[in-house]
């Protein structure tokens, strides 16, 4: 009897489902789903769910746990039926035509399986979804004709809206969705309440195994181990992509890089002596693993901005504020309560802007927006001035400046806008305090991004 891998899981409503069921109605007759994320983002938990709720029957390869019998049925695609037959008796399935679902979880770790793919599709019997990270390193793609055949998805961490529904908040993110689109502050005491339900999202973030720890021991200090684990497991992938141990100092140094306000990632933070060219090569695979988000200096902003990137100008995130927040304080053997009690009661003496920036760069992605961000010269200064975020919107950008502080001091929003007027549509100053419409600018809470 062949047993499903992840019973015991916590699955939690996300709202990639409807992403995946509008593939099953309108495009899995042509294509395999690829569902590409980080490792432990949810992609085999959400992907079983669908499975045994939207088919009459579904087989599942984890093929970082499967045997060399089913290994080796992809070695000759000859005949489909004997594939077929073979592949029932030895996981004790039974496939129905049209009905059933084949999941290649993890597929890069068999390349031949997702090359197989254009012609399992073409035969038409059944439907395929694959999951995988790190897809387009050279030792995954080496010798194997990617098929055309995918409609590709990309997974995220847990937005905000779908931490509120683990949660067991089906309440607020409604609230807060009327306040944007209303433009209305909160009051006072509803301001409070959504800035600590927010501060809890960062320091818990988005990965499914922190938030099921959350909910399981409402303990930080456990939380913080659990995201522990998730780290040393990416930095463990990254020797796959880097041998050396430099990806793995790269990621590492993100928070560093970003508390410094430089107007790009610094090398130095990772490892003494990096080149730009080291980078150039091993950026897109850590791009591929999903554990880090990018933001392209733009620099010429407007609604091209992908035509206009700097590419060797960049800042690096991580793809989990939740993980940021460990990195951060990393330095430590655990992040010990105290601090993650400071950082939810906003009592930490830290700046803290860094750690809001990377949030919002995560919101920002998980609505589909590419990351891009904008420095020029001060007119009286040697100061750079920079614009966090660029939005585009139509056929107009919208500036977007995260503050954690003074949140009235924003000299360089300002200078951008004279310089660009014509191609702004909406100015935005995210900070930690109430909603507030002032002299053409919105100030906007934190919490209100992901409604923007």
């Amino acid at each position: 009897m062949y047993i499903p891998m992840y019973m015991g899981t916590t699955v939690f409503k996300r709202k990639i489902y409807n992403e995946i069921l509008e593939w099953k109605n309108n495009r899995s007759d042509k294509y395999a789903l690829l569902i590409r994320g980080a490792r432990r983002v949810g992609k085999s938990t959400i992907v079983e769910e669908f499975a045994s709720k939207e088919f009459k029957s579904y087989i599942m390869l984890d093929f970082a746990r499967t045997s060399k019998d089913i290994n080796s049925l992809f070695e000759d695609l000859y005949s489909l039926d004997f594939f077929f037959l073979q592949l029932q008796q030895l996981t004790g399935v039974r496939l129905y035509e049209q009905e059933s679902v084949i999941i290649f979880d993890e597929v890069q770790l068999l390349p031949k399986a997702r090359q197989a793919i254009k012609y399992l599709v073409e035969d038409g019997r059944y439907k395929y979804i694959e999951t995988g990270s790190l897809l387009s390193i050279r030792k995954n793609t080496k010798d194997i004709l990617i098929p055309s055949e995918e409609h590709k998805i990309d997974m995220y961490p847990m937005d905000f809206e779908e931490f509120l529904w683990a949660i067991g908040d089906e309440v607020t993110a409604d609230t807060i969705r009327i306040l944007m689109e209303n433009k209305r502050p909160a009051g006072n005491a509803m301001h409070r309440s959504l800035m600590r339900i927010f501060r809890l999202y960062i320091l818990v973030g988005g990965m499914p195994q922190a938030v099921e720890t959350y909910l399981a021991d409402n303990n930080l200090q456990a939380v913080d181990e659990a995201k522990r684990e998730i780290v040393d497991l990416y930095e463990e992938d990254f020797t796959k992509i880097d041998g050396t141990g430099l990806a793995g100092d790269v990621y590492d140094a993100i928070p560093a890089s970003l508390s410094g306000n430089a107007s790009r990632y610094v090398l130095a933070n990772a490892r003494a002596g990096i080149k730009s060219e080291q980078m150039k090569e091993l950026v897109p695979d850590m791009l591929s693993s999903y554990t880090v988000l990018i933001a392209y200096h733009a620099n010429n902003p407007s609604v091209g901005m992908s035509l206009e990137k700097d590419a060797g100008r960049y800042k690096l995130f991580t793809s989990d504020v939740g993980l940021f927040v460990t990195l951060a304080f990393r330095d430590k053997k655990y992040t010990e309560n105290i601090i993650y009690n400071k950082l939810l009661s906003d009592k930490l003496e830290a700046n803290l802007g860094y750690v809001y920036e990377n949030a919002v760069a995560q919101m920002l992605t998980a609505k589909g927006n590419k990351l891009f961000y904008y420095t020029m010269g001060s007119e009286t200064s040697n100061h750079l001035h920079e614009i966090d975020f660029l939005i585009s919107t139509g056929d107009k950008i919208c500036p977007v400046e995260v503050k954690s502080g003074n949140y009235r001091n924003h000299k360089s929003l300002d200078d951008f806008c004279r310089k660009f007027s014509s191609r702004i549509r909406d100015k935005y100053v995210v900070h930690t305090k109430d909603y507030k419409w002032e002299n053409g600018i919105n100030y906007i809470p934190v919490y209100m991004v992901p409604f923007l």
